[in-house]
């Protein structure tokens, strides 16, 4: 639902139409907001223009400039958007319920929230993984402020886990900075590799990678990491 694209359908109301300006401008927002995922996730940040988006969403170029100084702020804004959104129900996953998940059970589901959450917006996906890094230095930013939330996600899951588990090793915030960065690694080369699809099955891998480091428990022999089939063959030698 992130990325959508209105050609072929009616614009918006124009003139009066009794509608509130504040109904409106909310409608045109959110049209620009998931026409720019769908026409970034399609051609890449670099080829996609003002009128590429503005097509996409039915609305007039006025109306862009009138929500966005330009491309890129209407990217920035579709992917911070985006990004709450994943956040969210990451948090909701992990967050303990009624009957109280164990702590590798709360971790389990907040990864699976997180998988499931990008194979089900695969154009969100591309955009966020693929496109952002190349958006220019404020989506560099926002790439690295986003890594740093989850890792303050995951050090607050570790601290309660704890308490669970008085055994678990206390670990540096660069560990949990580390592990959402190879988190956004394995997800990015499946992107990459056109197998958004297949992210859910990172799963397993990322369970045992984030209990290795944080709670120094050893792999299971024989385990590969999921992403391997996305790897060039001569890097699985």
């Amino acid at each position: 639902m992130l990325a959508r694209t209105h050609e072929g359908e009616p614009g918006l109301p124009r003139g009066r139409t009794g509608l509130p300006l504040e109904t409106v401008r909310a409608a045109q927002r959110e049209r620009l907001l998931r026409s720019v995922i769908a026409a970034v996730a399609a051609s890449g940040i670099s080829d996609v223009t003002v009128a590429d988006i503005v097509r996409g969403a039915r609305v007039s170029k006025a109306a862009f400039y009138a929500h966005f100084a330009d491309k890129e702020d209407c990217f920035l804004a579709a992917t911070r958007e985006g990004g709450k959104l994943m956040i969210d129900r990451v948090a909701a996953a992990g967050r303990p319920q009624p009957a109280r998940l164990s702590a590798e059970a709360a971790l389990r589901a907040s990864i699976a929230a997180f998988l499931g959450f990008l194979a089900d917006e695969p154009a969100f996906a591309r955009a966020f993984y693929v496109d952002m890094p190349a958006a220019g230095p404020r989506a560099v930013r926002r790439l690295e402020a986003a890594g740093h939330s989850f890792a303050r996600m995951t050090h607050a899951w570790h601290e309660r886990a704890r308490r669970e588990n008085p055994s678990w090793p206390a670990v540096p915030y660069e560990a949990f900075f580390a592990l959402s960065g190879a988190t956004a690694e394995l997800v990015r080369a499946e992107v990459r590799h056109d197998k958004i699809g297949d992210i859910p099955a990172l799963e397993d891998t990322l369970v045992a990678l984030h209990l290795a480091v944080l709670a120094a428990r050893p792999w299971h022999d024989g385990q590969r990491p999921a992403v391997a089939s996305a790897l060039p063959r001569a890097s699985r030698a």
